[in-house]
């Protein structure tokens, strides 16, 4: 299947399994946004250099440092992407980061970060890119999530949490996206 005049968003797509959907998704001929947390500026040097392999391939492709958890960086980011392509049916919602403590040590601190990026970062970048999949009455929603959502992880009270609700608001929108043509999913690598 290729994916030519389809934009596809990907979170933390400078390392690992982002960098691999991010290439393997080009390389399908998708334009590509690539995200990874910046610095103050914005600026992501780890995912300038995703962005310039694609590039490098003969792909469209834009580079974004916003941080997940912050609302209007994401929606410049989706802003951007429709700017430029007029569309996003792609988006895989993959940023993640580790605190991990035993429950009795997890500071409040640690609990919030990880909920920040996994779970909060997910709702605000799939809010508007889902209003611009309904705008173009088609979208596909990724969300990566984990065996620790799934079954727990001793250590990880804070990401399995976050990872399980993930699930919770992936069968949530799945069932209003329907209507649009919006299709989501969950993976657990």
């Amino acid at each position: 299947m290729r994916l030519n005049g389809k934009t596809a968003l990907i979170t933390g797509a400078a390392r690992g399994i982002g960098r691999g959907i991010a290439l393997c998704l080009a390389e399908e001929g998708a334009n590509i946004v690539v995200n990874d947390l910046g610095d103050d500026s914005g600026i992501s040097a780890h995912a300038d250099a995703v962005a310039a392999e694609i590039e490098a391939a003969g792909g469209e492709v834009i580079s974004h440092g916003a941080n997940v958890a912050n609302f209007e960086q994401v929606t410049d980011m989706v802003g951007q992407a429709m700017d430029k392509w007029g569309r996003v049916d792609i988006l895989i919602n993959n940023a993640g980061i580790l605190r991990d403590k035993s429950f009795l040590k997890m500071e409040p601190e640690n609990w919030q970060a990880v909920m920040d990026v996994h779970l909060n970062g997910a709702y605000f970048v799939t809010r508007p890119a889902m209003a611009a999949m309904k705008e173009n009455g088609y979208g596909r929603i990724v969300m990566t999530t984990s065996a620790a959502g799934l079954y727990g992880n001793f250590g990880q009270t804070n990401y399995s949490a976050a990872k399980m609700g993930l699930i919770g608001l992936a069968n949530a929108i799945k069932l209003e996206g329907a209507k649009y043509n919006i299709k989501v999913n969950t993976v657990a690598p």
